[in-house]
């Protein structure tokens, strides 16, 4: 990691570190050196942009300042105009990464973890469309807070979660249209086991990622989810919710037997960090309230051993 980024991360605090904190690690030390670089620029993307849409930027005003947003609003009470106008210096900024590594734009980006994206877009076939779905999902979340339907929220999962699965894939220059489709159940499972780890947490940011079809077919309310511990009316949800997830990853995880090697590891793994997941929330009663279920790393490893083995 060169002086520029350690300097310059700064302007966003522990973003990088914040892999660590992961169902499954973003870039394993299985992989070979330029194929980590690769994956943790993704990732500094993504968490840059999660940590600008949900408020947890360490130093918002001097992000702002460095994209070229107006740093001044980030004390209005009222946060979402700040946010939406960081998002858009992001993707400005996103621009010039591309512009830079396609056609040597006279101008670097700003921030040193979308600089980080240059020779990542010089050296791999990525197209800027994954970056801007990710950007979308946060704007999204600025505006919609309640999802009426599971399929508006699989819908969400097609902005928030699908693209890192497509970006992995073109990475590993392995894309095709079957693999995408399967690595688009991975990841909207993925997405979906993580909403159900951070019921409490979402609540606490003034969202709910649980279709309000379900709370009311469980007579779950919404007062409910900011109890304590859940209920039983409120288990039998998450449980319900769980089976769906479980479902997504079973369906994608056939995408495991159609690489080998390095990156079929690395697949097995991510799909067992839901797997695992899933069982820490089950080992919990399903009682996401009262303390956020976290995977058992020997139950995670198991399970990616079998996935490897199997390939699905």
């Amino acid at each position: 990691m060169n002086g520029d980024l350690v300097d310059d991360t700064q302007t966003d605090g522990t973003t990088l570190d914040k892999a660590d904190l992961e169902n499954f690690p973003v870039a394993p030390a299985f992989l070979p050196a330029a194929w980590r670089t690769d994956l943790m620029a993704v990732y500094g993307f993504a968490r840059l942009v999660d940590d600008a849409g949900d408020g947890d930027l360490a130093e918002p005003e001097r992000v702002a300042a460095l994209l070229g947003a107006d740093p001044a609003t980030a004390a209005d009470p009222d946060p979402t105009p700040f946010r939406l106008a960081l998002l858009d210096a992001l993707e400005r900024d996103l621009d010039r990464a591309f512009e830079r590594a396609l056609d040597g734009g006279a101008e670097e980006p700003r921030h040193p973890l979308i600089r980080a994206l240059v020779p990542l877009v010089q050296r791999q076939p990525v197209t800027p469309e994954p970056f801007r779905r990710l950007i979308e999902a946060n704007r999204v979340d600025q505006t919609v807070a309640r999802y009426a339907t599971h399929d508006d929220l699989v819908g969400y999962c097609t902005l928030s979660a699908d693209p890192v699965g497509r970006l992995v894939l073109a990475l590993a220059g392995v894309a095709t249209p079957e693999r995408i489709a399967l690595s688009d159940a991975i990841c909207t499972g993925l997405q979906i086991v993580e909403h159900l780890q951070d019921v409490a947490e979402d609540l606490g940011r003034g969202r709910i990622y649980l279709p309000a079809e379900d709370l009311a077919r469980f007579g779950v309310t919404e007062a409910d989810l900011a109890a304590p511990t859940a209920s039983p009316a409120v288990r039998e949800l998450i449980a319900h919710e769980a089976d769906r997830a479980r479902t997504l990853l079973d369906r994608g995880a056939p995408l495991v037997g159609t690489v080998h090697g390095r990156l079929r590891l690395l697949l097995a793994g991510f799909t067992a960090g839901g797997y695992a997941a899933l069982s820490a929330v089950e080992a919990a009663g399903y009682d996401v309230l009262a303390q956020q279920a976290k995977p058992d790393k020997r139950r995670l490893a198991l399970r990616a051993a079998a996935l490897f083995a199997k390939g699905r």
